[in-house]
């Protein structure tokens, strides 16, 4: 029933059953009786969490939730192997593990994995903007920044590749009709999708961000505080792997402005960008065993790369919501999301083009 594999040259458990994602108990007890051999059936407790857009999560625990040895169990969304590579994003949890950066994974099973709960709670909009939170954000993504890659060679960002990716799964879902509702009637051709990704790849290309370990998805729901030990973690690496710097930094930055309610007014301030971007800076230099000293030219550099690259995430989730719109089974207004991001990006365009002269 079981069999083993290596990612990242550790083995990692692998439970050959399939849980259904409407009933998930009885699946879920059998990938426990095996991690949590010593949990009497009638003491185990589920929580399931509403944060997720693409996947089902539920916490598997007995006695309180945030006590030790709880065990979560995500399902994977339907068809979200199309568009994510889930053996990778095994390897990343192995990584950022490694590293003191993240979780311990489990084991997987057929539609999903098991992991660690980390101790904390979600942040939310509020926190994201105190300084005293998003310079820890800051820091731990320095941190992860200046993970090298076990291969020793350089490697290349990811971003061209999966949004090369996500524009083949576009062309499919619009030659096959599949994507046919009258708010999606809105959205730009394939064929000025395409161009515009070129368009984007030719202006961002030349910037040399660097490459490095990248989360790529970091909205609020990805960050878990804990104000007992001052310390934020990253959580949910579906979309983990080396990519630009000034991406993973823009991405967040637009997060800033929500997911559910949108509101672009609450994209950070210059002032608040320079800050994080220098607390950044000095974890990312201290983690690579440099010089931490972060002068006013180096801040001014990388807020501007960000700044362009900001549009490559906004590109980038609207091709995502395109898919999202045919594929997801979970609740959620794609149709509207592509839309919004579409706008977003048109309007964020006077400041890439400000930045380039």
């Amino acid at each position: 029933m079981d069999s083993g594999f290596s990612l990242a040259g550790n083995p990692l458990l692998h439970v050959d059953i399939h849980i259904n994602e409407q009933q998930p108990q009885r699946g879920i007890l059998q990938l426990l009786g095996r991690l949590r051999p010593d949990w009497k059936t009638q003491d185990i407790q589920m929580k399931t969490f509403t944060e997720g857009i693409t996947n089902r999560l539920i916490g598997c625990y007995v006695g309180s939730l945030q006590g030790s040895g709880c065990v979560l169990v995500r399902l994977y969304g339907r068809m979200t192997e199309l568009y994510v590579n889930r053996d990778r994003e095994v390897e990343m949890f192995q990584v950022l593990h490694s590293h003191g950066c993240g979780p311990e994974i489990y084991c997987s099973f057929r539609n999903g994995i098991c992991y660690e709960f980390v101790q904390g709670t979600v942040l939310d909009d509020e926190l994201l903007r105190q300084p005293s939170i998003y310079r820890l954000i800051a820091a731990e993504m320095g941190r992860i920044h200046s993970i090298r890659p076990s291969c020793g060679r350089p490697v290349e960002p990811l971003l061209w590749t999966k949004m090369s990716r996500f524009l083949t799964l576009v062309q499919g879902s619009l030659k096959s009709g599949a994507v046919h509702s009258a708010a999606l009637q809105e959205v730009p051709s394939f064929e000025t999708l395409s161009a515009e990704m070129q368009s984007l790849r030719r202006h961002l290309s030349p910037l040399d961000s660097p490459t490095v370990l990248c989360h790529n998805d970091l909205l609020t729901k990805n960050i878990i505080y804990n104000p007992a030990d001052g310390m934020v973690k990253f959580i949910d690496y579906e979309y983990a792997d080396y990519n630009y710097q000034a991406f993973d930094i823009g991405n967040h930055f637009n997060e800033f402005a929500g997911v559910n309610e949108v509101n672009y007014s609450l994209y950070p301030s210059r002032e608040l960008q320079r800050d994080w971007l220098t607390a950044y800076l000095e974890s990312y230099k201290h983690s690579s065993g440099r010089e931490v000293t972060v002068t006013e030219a180096e801040v001014t550099q990388l807020y501007i790369q960000v700044c362009k690259f900001s549009l490559a995430s906004n590109f980038f989730w609207g091709l995502w919501a395109i898919l999202q719109s045919h594929y997801s089974s979970i609740e959620f207004d794609f149709q509207r999301f592509v839309i919004l991001t579409h706008v977003i990006e048109i309007f964020k365009k006077q400041r890439f083009v400000s930045l380039t002269s």
